[in-house]
C-alpha cells in the first residue's frame, strides 16, 4: 500500500506524465521502471534512487543508507517542486542539460574509453548516465536556488553565535594542524623555434588532409593530445558559445563549414580546427591538439627566472602580493594575492589536505617563509612555483576567540536549516507526497506518514 497525503488530483497528473515515459520504455523493449515516489508533480524512480547513488559514490561523497538517501532526495524534491512554480528562479534546463553533456565529455577523458567508464560507474549506455547527471545537476540547481530564496534574508547576532557556541562547544570538532598559503604559479615559455616546429607539424597534417592522404578524423586520433576528444576523431558536438575558450571559438566560427584553420595558440597548446556543421547559435567541430610541453632548458629557464622574482621579494624590493599580480600565471589566485583557498572557500586548509607536492614543500616551513622554486603541474600543463606561507595554525580545540568566523558560519547554518525546515512544514499539508510501500520500514517524517 502507498502512504497518501492530499491533493489527489496533482497525482492524476503525475501519474499522466509517468505514464508517456513509461510507454516510451516499452516501445524500446526495456523493462517498466517503478515509481518509489510522487512530491507534487515531481517523481522519483527507482532507477534514479539507484543511478544517483552510484553516480555519488564514483563521485567520492559519503552515501547513507538507502533510507536516508531517499529521505534526502524526497526533502530536495520538494524544494525543487516549489522552486519550478517559483517565477523569480530563472529556468535553466537547456543550460543544465548542455553542462551534463560536457560534464560526461570530463569523466570520459579520465577512461580509456567510454564502455570502461560506463561498467566503472554502473551504467548500461551514454544515455542512462547522461540523464543521471542531467538529473542531479537540475535537482542541486533547483533546489539550491529554492533553499537560497528562502534563506535570503537570514543572519546571526553576536548573541546568537555565542549562544549556538554555549549550547554546541562540547559537540564541536576538534581543529587540525592548518596553514594559509599564497603562490606565484609560472608557465614556461616556449622558445620561437619551439612553437613554430609545433604549428609546421599541424601545418603538414593540414596539407595531408587538404590532399586527400589522411582524414581528420584519423590524425585526431592517432595525434590529438585532447582525451576528451581524439577517440572520436577530435569531434565535438553541439558547442555553444561560451563553451571553449575564446581563440577557439573565434577561430571556428570564422570558418565556413569544411575549412580547416590554420594553427590556433590557446592556453592548452595548439589547435587545428575544423568547423564541421553551424546549427543556429551552436556549432560542431573537430579539432587535433597538440599541447605546448616545455622542454627541460625552458624549464630551466622558467626556474631561473621565478628565483630572480624570489630574490626580490626576499631583499624587500617587492612584495609577494605584487609579484603574484605581475608574475602569476595561475587565473584563479592572481587577482587575490596568490591566496590558496580549501574546498569551503576559505584560506586556511588542513594540512592533511594539501596535495602531497604542496605539503613537502611547506614542511618545516614557518609564517613569512618562502619555499624555493619547485616543479609542479597546473590544468595538465608542467609549472614552476613558490609558495609563502602566510600562517600556521596547529591542532586545538574550537574556540570563540581563535575561531569565531568558523563558529559563526555554522551557527548560520544552523538557523538556516532551521528556516527551511519551518517553511517546509507550512507547505507540506497542501503538496501531495506518496512513497511506495517498499519503504514502509523507513523512518521518515512525521508529515509524510499515511493518515
Amino acid at each position: 500500500m502507498v502512504k497518501n497525503i492530499k491533493l489527489l488530483s496533482l497525482m492524476m497528473a503525475a501519474f499522466t506524465l509517468l505514464s508517456v515515459q513509461l510507454s516510451a520504455q516499452i516501445s524500446k523493449g526495456t523493462l517498466v521502471d517503478g515509481i518509489t515516489a510522487v512530491i507534487g508533480n515531481e517523481i522519483v524512480l527507482e532507477s534514479d534512487i539507484e543511478e544517483q547513488m552510484n553516480y555519488a559514490k564514483q563521485q567520492g561523497l559519503s552515501v547513507s543508507d538507502r533510507c536516508e538517501f531517499l529521505a534526502n532526495i524526497v526533502n530536495n524534491k520538494f524544494l525543487i517542486y516549489e522552486a519550478k512554480r517559483d517565477t523569480l528562479i530563472e529556468n535553466r534546463s537547456a543550460a543544465i542539460k548542455e553542462a551534463a553533456e560536457n560534464k560526461y565529455e570530463q569523466i570520459l577523458a579520465n577512461f580509456p574509453d567510454e564502455k570502461t567508464m560506463l561498467n566503472s560507474y554502473k551504467f548500461r549506455t551514454s544515455y542512462e548516465m547522461k540523464n543521471a547527471i542531467e538529473k542531479i545537476d537540475s535537482d542541486n540547481y533547483y533546489g539550491q536556488q529554492k533553499y537560497g530564496r528562502i534563506t535570503d534574508k537570514v543572519d546571526v547576532t553576536p548573541n546568537e553565535v555565542t549562544d549556538f557556541y554555549n549550547m554546541y562547544k562540547h559537540q564541536l570538532p576538534m581543529v587540525k594542524d592548518e596553514v594559509s598559503i599564497s603562490q606565484i604559479v609560472m608557465y614556461p615559455k616556449l622558445t620561437e623555434a619551439h612553437k613554430d616546429d609545433i604549428k609546421n607539424r599541424l601545418r603538414k597534417m593540414k596539407q595531408d588532409i587538404q590532399s586527400g592522404k589522411e582524414s581528420f578524423e584519423q590524425l585526431a586520433r592517432i595525434y590529438s593530445e585532447d582525451t576528451g576528444s581524439a577517440s572520436n576523431g577530435g569531434l565535438y558536438t553541439n558547442i555553444s558559445k561560451g563553451r571553449m575558450v575564446k581563440p577557439f571559438e573565434a577561430a571556428a566560427l570564422n570558418l565556413q563549414e569544411g575549412e580547416i584553420s590554420e594553427p590556433v595558440e590557446t592556453e592548452y597548446g595548439y589547435h587545428l580546427i575544423q568547423l564541421v556543421k553551424k546549427i543556429g547559435k551552436n556549432y560542431d567541430a573537430r579539432h587535433i591538439l597538440l599541447k605546448a610541453e616545455p622542454t627541460t632548458e625552458e624549464i630551466a629557464d622558467a626556474r631561473k627566472e621565478l628565483d630572480s622574482i624570489r630574490t626580490l621579494i626576499l631583499d624587500g624590493k617587492m612584495t609577494f602580493k605584487e609579484a603574484v599580480y605581475r608574475f602569476s600565471d595561475d587565473k584563479s589566485t592572481k587577482f587575490s594575492a596568490g591566496i590558496v583557498t580549501g574546498q569551503d572557500g576559505g584560506s586556511k586548509i588542513e594540512k592533511m589536505g594539501l596535495p602531497p607536492t604542496l605539503a613537502y614543500q611547506i614542511a618545516g616551513l614557518k609564517a613569512d617563509d618562502i619555499t624555493d622554486v619547485f616543479q609542479d603541474e597546473l590544468n595538465q600543463r608542467k609549472t614552476v612555483s613558490i609558495i609563502k606561507v602566510n600562517e600556521v595554525i596547529d591542532s586545538h580545540i574550537m574556540s570563540l576567540e581563535t575561531d569565531y568566523e568558523r563558529i559563526k558560519k555554522m551557527a548560520l547554518e544552523r538557523k538556516k536549516g532551521q528556516t527551511v525546515e519551518k517553511w517546509v512544514k507550512e507547505r507540506l499539508p497542501d503538496t501531495f507526497i506518496s512513497i511506495n510501500e517498499r519503504y514502509n520500514d523507513c523512518t521518515f517524517k512525521k508529515e509524510w506518514e499515511k493518515k
